[in-house]
């Protein structure tokens, strides 16, 4: 349980006390449904990234966007992630590695489902360096999200399926990868953060010999490119 989720709960309780108080029992029902709605909301279960991984989801969601782009003058994968209120919030690292970079930036708050909230929606965006390459994700806030919450800074380490922030309410996350990787899932696919494997080296490259059991390059399920 993310520590946030126990401080609203308790705040909605309180306020179901002095609603009791002022008008009786059926004035307290409000408050304790929101009170057990955020308690769910803010739940922090335990995931295992699969064994010889090499980079999982950052988020639980629903994929919304596979393609290659242009992003800060390279050619990359993007993989888009939409969670929705009912979803797990909890944010982890892609990929094992140090942080070399963390920008917050101001902006909109569109519809997070929207391809324009990649780049117009308030974000923090975290390089992630890693043995073999460096990834790229951003937590977008939503129309509901207001607050994005980032526990590292530049210089820490983090492993794989790492804890390493929240996203509250709904909300969006992007990751860009270099192209020596191939995505191993597909739009309108359900994924959950430090578990789900987005991606596997190419047929062509020698990142990772010997694939993990079920992640090898699916030569039926290739993205869009744009």
């Amino acid at each position: 349980m993310v520590i946030d989720g126990i401080r609203y709960a308790l705040a909605l309780i309180a306020v179901g006390l002095v609603a009791f108080y002022l008008g009786g029992p059926l004035w307290t029902i409000p408050e304790v449904l929101l009170a057990a709605f955020v308690l769910y909301f803010f739940r922090d279960p335990n995931r295992t990234p699969p064994a010889g991984a090499l980079v999982v989801s950052p988020a639980d969601g629903k994929v919304v966007d596979v393609k290659e782009c242009d992003y800060e003058g390279r050619r990359v994968w993007k993989i888009s992630i939409f969670l929705n209120i009912f979803n797990v919030h909890v944010n982890r690292s892609p990929i094992a590695g140090v942080v070399r970079d963390v920008k917050y930036s101001p902006g909109k708050f569109l519809v997070a489902s929207r391809a324009e909230a990649s780049f117009e929606n308030e974000q923090n965006t975290v390089v992630v360096d890693g043995e073999r390459f460096s990834v790229t994700y951003k937590q977008i806030a939503g129309l509901i999200a207001r607050r994005i919450v980032c526990t590292k800074k530049v210089g820490d380490r983090v492993g794989i399926g790492e804890r390493v922030g929240l996203i509250k309410f709904g909300s969006r996350v992007d990751l860009f990868l270099p192209l020596n990787l191939r995505p191993a899932i597909a739009v309108g696919d359900h994924v959950c953060a430090g578990e789900t494997v987005l991606a596997v080296p190419a047929a062509n490259d020698n990142l990772l010999t010997n694939y993990p059991p079920g992640t090898e390059p699916l030569v039926n399920r290739t993205p869009v490119k744009g």
